[in-house]
């Protein structure tokens, strides 16, 4: 385990504030909606629904929140790392079906991406219709809210090719801030109306869920307040288990006081209704009102980043385990896991653009919120059972009953929130197209690789030898370097092997071997070097961690430049000419695979390949991927044979000779 990591296993105030920062902003801007939108949904307004309510929040919160993620699922630590994708590493081993609850978990989790963006900044800037003088103004769903919003958005992703160096550092402290200002509001409405903790009592729930004539379907509403609960885990890697554990029971704290603030003031208004009044921002004095939509939009900003930033770093999960095409992914600093990926970050911005010109309002949004993070949380609990039972060894009756009763829970909630469906149209279609791309990509990997042709490498050295040292034969490079999925050294493609000795021979001074194996670990860098022919034939096996982006043709440079300072292989002695060449006569061999003709599919296998190929066409080239300079590459096409069709019916019916 690195610095980063050992750092991070102490309760630092560093921690803590990164932990503040980063991971609580979803759930840390849930006050700005939850309870009125519980309050709308409710109908009339009185002591029963707003006891029930807070306690449906309290008991949701202590449930979901703090025993399954904070206490239960922090435990499936990575190397330090959490989310959907690690913990499927960690599990992947104990069934091949595990793939498909890690697919749906990131799909929903991405798809969510597009709405909690709008929905959190919309908020806070309606807030600013409690401005005496701005009430005319800021009217929620207006144009100009509206545009105030999308502007925002706008330079939310513009600025996410800069990284979040400069700014990072202030995230932390803001949300301290924010929580303080949520805490002492709620006390301060909470000392007007002290009966209101009675609402903590599981029975307000119950009653609520039982005897309200909406009470089931309020439970839509009721998990907005805890939207923000899977960020726990994904983020574990940039705070530590126990900064997140020990700083969520402020976090806590300060969400439970507020919302019983707002459940104070809405008594205290002894109406039947809330007439459009958003009860968080009704609670601050005229004095603050300003200052507090100011902290609240910042932490809306905040909030936004994570999730795009956590959407990057799922991106980048699913390419290196094969779930995601080759996209571009740059790194706009050098902070470790900060990264970038442009395809996605204007595929977010636009769907985000679309949530706020087709709902305007934050209480419109709200109606369509939470269907995507329920599935993602069930995916996880799936998940979670197989990882308290193989990993950690707990006993199959204690993991039923945990599991078991979050799958009640969680089913709950996604009965509730699948009436939303059908104003949710629109997430439905982005969240199958992500889940879709995500198993086309994963199966047609399967497919291909099924069908690669392996040879013992050993008896072709002579071969490769000889081609080398023939004069004769012009030379392609001082060195060609070949990407292999042989896991043993002494196998290798049979195409590798085509493509040296058929068609254009290529000869070159020596020939490269580079096997590339994803680790379960998310951070690992090793790289092992085995000599097949001396000087001839070298095979370099990297090592890397599913969070490591593989820039082979660096890595390789840095590869070589070790061994000649560390005069391995006696490189420097036969091959003098590298140091002038600098190391820059090499070539590597990229194939490209198309589609032949010559094939016959299932239905199911056509569909899966006939859409990978067309999805590859979009996807960033396997070169880009690698960090390869295109004046350095040599690509090659082989046509694909699956399944290859059948011409045993061909008959010949004549064969004539011309005469003489």
């Amino acid at each position: 385990m690195d610095a980063h990591h050992r750092h991070f296993k102490r309760v630092t105030t560093a921690g803590l504030l990164i932990a503040l920062g980063i991971i609580y902003g979803d759930i840390g801007t849930s006050p700005l909606y939850t309870f009125q939108t519980i309050m709308n949904d409710g109908g009339f307004i009185d002591e029963h629904l707003v006891f029930g309510a807070i306690s449906c929040i309290f008991w949701t919160l202590t449930l979901q929140t703090t025993f399954k993620y904070v206490i239960i699922t922090l435990q499936a630590d990575n190397r330090g790392e959490g989310g959907v994708f690690s913990l499927y590493a960690l599990v992947r081993r104990f069934g091949p079906k595990l793939v498909f609850p890690a697919i749906i978990g990131a799909g929903t989790l991405l798809a969510d991406g597009i709405i909690t963006p709008p929905i959190t900044v919309t908020s806070a800037i309606e807030g600013l219709n409690m401005v005496p003088w701005l009430k005319e103004v800021i009217v929620p769903g207006n144009n100009l809210v509206v545009e105030i919003v999308l502007v925002i958005i706008l330079a939310l992703f513009i600025f996410q090719r800069f990284g979040t160096k400069v700014v990072g550092g202030a995230f932390g402290p803001v949300m301290f801030l924010w929580f303080m200002m949520l805490g002492i509001l709620g006390i301060s409405q909470i000392i007007h109306y002290p009966h209101i903790f009675l609402a903590l009592n599981p029975k307000y729930g119950l009653e609520l869920l039982t005897a309200h004539p909406k009470g089931f379907w309020l439970l839509g509403a009721v998990f907005l307040c805890t939207t923000g609960a899977e960020a726990l885990y994904s983020d574990l890697g940039h705070c530590g288990k126990k900064n997140i554990q020990v700083s969520w029971i402020f976090v806590k704290v300060t969400l439970i006081l507020n919302y019983l603030g707002q459940g104070a003031w809405t008594l205290l208004q002894h109406k039947n209704s809330l007439d459009g009044a958003n009860p968080f921002f009704a609670i601050v004095p005229h004095w603050f009102l300003l200052p507090s939509i100011l902290i609240a939009t910042c932490a809306s900003i905040i909030a936004s980043q994570a999730l795009i930033s956590g959407s990057f770093t799922l991106i980048s999960e699913a390419i290196s385990l094969n779930f995601w095409p080759k996209v571009t992914v740059k790194f706009p600093t050098n902070i470790r896991g900060q990264i970038y990926i442009p395809s996605i970050n204007w595929i977010l911005c636009i769907g985000c653009f679309l949530v706020v010109l087709y709902f305007r309002t934050s209480e419109s949004m709200t109606a369509a919120y939470g269907f995507s993070i329920t599935i993602a949380m069930l995916m996880t609990t799936i998940l979670m059972f197989y990882f308290l039972r193989y990993v950690k060894h707990y006993p199959l009756w204690i993991v039923s009953v945990i599991m078991l009763l979050f799958i009640a829970v969680e089913s709950s909630f996604f009965v509730a929130n699948a009436v939303k469906i059908v104003k949710r149209l629109f997430f439905l279609v982005f969240e199958l197209g992500l889940i879709s791309t995500m198993y086309i990509w994963f199966n047609a990997r399967k497919i291909t690789n099924r069908f690669l042709s392996f040879v013992h490498l050993n008896k072709y050295l002579p071969q490769i030898a000889t081609l080398s040292n023939d004069v004769t034969t012009p030379k392609t490079s001082s060195h060609l370097i070949y990407l292999t999925k042989a896991d043993h050294a002494n196998q290798i493609e049979k195409r590798v092997l085509t493509s040296i000795f058929e068609k254009n021979p290529k000869r070159a001074d020596m020939y490269w071997l580079i096997h590339l194996e994803r680790t379960d670990e998310p951070f690992t860098m090793e790289y092992g070097v085995e000599e097949m022919s001396e000087g001839k034939v070298i095979r370099i096996d990297f090592r890397l961690g599913f969070r490591v982006q593989p820039r082979i043709g660096l890595m390789f440079r840095s590869v070589v430049k070790d061994m000649l300072q560390n005069k391995e292989l006696n490189i420097l002695q036969r091959y003098p000419a590298l140091i002038a060449e600098n190391l820059n006569n090499y070539k590597f061999v990229i194939f490209e695979n198309v589609l032949s003709y010559d094939n016959e599919f299932s239905v199911s296998e056509g569909f899966i390949l006939n859409s990978y190929f067309a999805i590859n066409k979009l996807a960033t080239s396997d070169s880009k991927a690698f960090g390869l300079d295109s004046s350095q590459i040599l690509v090659e096409k082989i046509p694909l044979v699956v399944t290859p069709k059948s011409c045993d019916n061909l008959k010949q019916v004549f064969y004539k000779r011309m005469p003489i």
